[in-house]
């Protein structure tokens, strides 16, 4: 059963100075036991409505889907204003600049956590025997990468706690945003024994042509080196700024392991 929920003001922390206004949020409920939630995030031009329509027709009728729509108005992940046709599409949509995702490319922590706080949200009202997750693709993954960089430090960019755990997180043609601070904050993670512990798969196209190969691989390796042990990047030789069915059939199979579903992988 697919549910719409009406859209949420969230702000970005305690000093934010705008509010971020997302849109509906569709939900697909479990066919089975009630195992698993996963709030997934969409990416350039799409919705939560898509993606549910998409996962719900996944062989894994353990999992309840969380489709939120992200903000209308834009917000700048990476400083600067783009010059092509397509960069332009993505900043006056997303706000990002595609071809700026390096260390010291400016972040916008604002819009980042809103995002991730908006996941906090649901995630925090499952019931407590629920394995959690988050996942996305392109701006989605990115955000989904952000929030297991929250949970492994504990809290988010503005200093807010980050109160649930996560079990699961999976990015599809994303990217780490913040990776300078991730750097600062490596001996951290490794004491802490969050990062290593977090189950996470990276999945990418070598013919990406947005968000190229290359940052996924740059982000898996950051990752990595931080202490996120338990992680999968799984390159995709086809694959470009999309979906394939051996991609999902992938984050089928990695999902069932990982949260130990019923049924299996069929």
């Amino acid at each position: 059963m697919t549910i719409l929920i009406d859209g949420l003001s969230v702000k970005g922390g305690l000093t934010a100075s705008r509010p971020f206004i997302f849109g509906p949020t569709c939900v697909v409920e479990p066919k089975g036991k009630h195992q698993a939630t996963i709030v997934w995030l969409h990416g350039l031009g799409d919705d939560g409505l898509s993606w549910c329509q998409l996962l719900e027709n996944l062989p894994l009728a353990n999992i309840k889907w969380i489709c939120p729509t992200s903000p209308t108005q834009p917000f700048t992940l990476f400083g600067g204003l783009s010059t092509s046709t397509l960069n332009h599409l993505v900043s006056s949509v997303l706000g990002f600049d595609v071809n700026d995702m390096s260390e010291e490319a400016s972040q916008d922590v604002e819009g980042l956590d809103a995002s991730s706080i908006h996941v906090l949200s649901f995630l925090s009202n499952e019931p407590p025997n629920i394995k959690l997750g988050v996942g996305g693709f392109s701006m989605g993954a990115a955000t989904a990468i952000y929030s297991a960089h929250c949970y492994a430090r504990g809290k988010f960019g503005n200093g807010a706690g980050f109160s649930a755990h996560l079990d699961a997180v999976v990015g599809l043609s994303g990217w780490l945003p913040c990776a300078r601070e991730l750097n600062d904050e490596v001996e951290g993670y490794r004491i802490d024994g969050r990062a290593a512990s977090l189950p996470i798969l990276l999945c990418h196209g070598r013919g990406d042509d947005v968000v190229h190969f290359r940052y996924g691989v740059k982000s898996a390796e950051k990752l990595t080196s931080a202490g996120f042990e338990n992680l999968t990047f799984k390159p995709f030789h086809s694959l470009g700024h999309n979906i394939i069915p051996e991609e999902m059939d992938a984050v089928s199979s990695w999902l069932t392991s990982k949260l130990e579903l019923e049924g299996g992988f069929r």
